[in-house]
């Protein structure tokens, strides 16, 4: 028995399932109060399946605490930031590519030292300790109590950020600390950037991570939980608090794994309708495909993984304009759908009137929406089909038509067959497909590494690659026997010597309860 929940923008969903069985499942508006919803959907679904709370095994929890904080500029603490890697990138100093509002609740808390390693890992100049203690000194005397650490290429070693820590505990006992190469990957800067997000959600994440602790006591479940991360596997709680930027975009990520669980199809594009934003993806291997590029959050640049998803505003509350019906979102009315819409006898006209209009969706009172012309209701349908169509051309990679499947409460706005799809699915408890995800998330682990092919050899470096992979994975919590790899990327570092060649190896296996 196990329990997987959502908390999305608009609503909270919370399945309970019996090995690979849906026993129950509940969608609940989202509160002010996250945890409350939480607790809600919980008791629904323990009182639908009359299952008592001591027969729950885990509980699987995917949130937008952390994104929402640092998109909104809200709950973020001031960042000791050290950067190991003069002389190299003095010109380009840490937090000079932030937006001034969020540089501004950051601060200017930046030391730059000698040290930091070369692509193969030689040492591109010693380690300036006496530096690092001078940073750790400044921070204590300004109250500085979380520290995010970057090195030049630590991804290749990281042994100057281990140190440096060392350091600062040693003047600060307390400090919560960032290392950069335990989040991001190769290059610096963006690397720096996600460190830095990190840890100025330190504080947050105690506070989530409590709070959720608190409110699964209050239902008196004492299963250990989990958190999503970005990548469709799962953190324990004590490592969400230590790395909170992992669980961005954790929510379409469980769509999309909980898409191909319903489906049983491992390759195919998802679209995820919700209540405000439509999420469009690509399913490799039964996880998603991860982005290839530098990733924008809050208007900071970043590198650490993260799905390959295309947003779009439209979900079951977006506005419909009356006066141009093909003018649709992105404006929406979120959680209170259930007020707004008019076939709630609210007084805004949006998507889910639309589909009930037309007839293809049961949803509150039909007769609220009979007097829309059929005109207006014509374009609108249309217009929703196209927007989507639009996005799924963006997603793909070629012009050959690909299996679609459609999740989300928001699903019954196409009815329509989709241009350049070969199959549309729409599998049973769609409408939860992302606290389905959630539930059946496994454990992964990740090797990102520079081997030298003239010294190692391709097949002892890959092999060495995947043994760490799976060994990381094992560490991370997953059961042995279990582990696979999911994925393998070789890039040949051109003007390196040596056939130098980076590897990035991913694997996930099932989580183990076991003591």
């Amino acid at each position: 028995m196990r329990i997987g929940i959502d908390v999305g923008g608009t609503n909270t969903d919370a399945v309970l399932m019996d090995g690979r069985r849906v026993r129950a499942w509940r969608k609940t508006a989202t509160t002010d109060n996250v945890s409350s919803g939480i607790i809600t959907a919980i008791t629904e679904i323990l009182t639908q399946s009359k299952v008592s709370p001591a027969d729950i095994e885990c509980v699987m929890i995917g949130t937008t605490h952390f994104t929402n904080a640092f998109v909104e500029r809200r709950h973020l603490l001031p960042v000791g930031i050290i950067r190991i890697a003069l002389p190299a990138t003095r010109g380009l100093p840490p937090l000079v590519d932030w937006p001034a509002d969020l540089h501004a609740a950051i601060g200017d808390h930046v030391f730059m030292v000698r040290g930091g390693y070369q692509y193969d890992g030689r040492i591109n100049s010693a380690l300036d300790e006496t530096a690092i203690a001078d940073a750790a000194r400044a921070f204590r005397a300004r109250g500085i109590s979380t520290v995010a650490i970057s090195a030049l290429f630590s991804p290749v070693n990281g042994h100057m950020e281990d140190r440096a820590e060392a350091i600062l505990r040693d003047i600060i006992p307390d400090v919560r600390i960032t290392q950069s190469h335990k989040i991001g990957r190769l290059g610096l800067l963006e690397r720096e950037n996600a460190a830095v997000m990190n840890a100025s959600l330190a504080d947050l994440s105690t506070k989530v991570v409590t709070s959720f602790r608190k409110a699964l006591l209050d239902l008196k479940i004492t299963a250990p939980f989990f958190i999503s991360q970005n990548d469709g596997t799962l953190m324990s709680a004590e490592f969400v608090e230590k790395y909170p930027v992992l669980t961005f975009a954790s929510g379409p990520t469980n769509s999309m794994r909980g898409a191909a669980y319903l489906s049983g199809i491992k390759d195919a594009l998802v679209v995820d309708i919700g209540g405000t934003t439509t999420d469009i993806g690509l399913l490799a291997n039964g996880f998603p495909r991860e982005s290839s590029v530098t990733v924008d959050i809050g208007g900071v640049r970043t590198n650490f993984r993260m799905p390959d998803i295309f947003a779009i505003g439209l979900g079951g509350g977006s506005l419909v304009s009356p006066q141009d019906p093909s003018v649709i979102g992105p404006q929406s009315v979120g959680f209170r759908l259930s007020e707004k819409a008019l076939v709630f006898g609210g007084d805004s006209l949006t998507a889910t009137d639309i589909a009930v209009a037309a007839g293809y969706a049961d949803i509150g009172e039909a007769a609220r929406v009979s007097h829309l012309p059929p005109a207006l209701v014509e374009t609108a349908v249309a217009r929703i089909h196209r927007i989507v169509e639009e996005g799924i051309d963006r997603m793909k990679t070629s012009a050959a038509e690909m299996p679609l499947i459609l999740v989300g409460g928001g699903a019954v706005l196409i009815s329509r067959p989709i241009a350049g799809v070969s199959d549309m699915i729409v599998p049973e408890f769609a409408s939860v497909a992302n606290a389905i995800g959630a539930a059946i998330a496994q454990v992964g682990g990740e090797v990102d590494h520079v081997y030298y092919y003239a010294k190692t050899g391709r097949e002892n470096s890959l092999a060495d690659a995947r043994d760490k992979a799976i060994r990381a994975t094992i560490d991370a919590g997953a059961a042995p026997g279990t582990v696979s790899v999911l994925d393998l990327e070789e890039i040949p570092l051109a003007y390196v010597p040596g056939g130098a060649v980076r590897i990035r190896v991913k694997a996930a296996g099932k989580l183990s309860l076991t003591a």
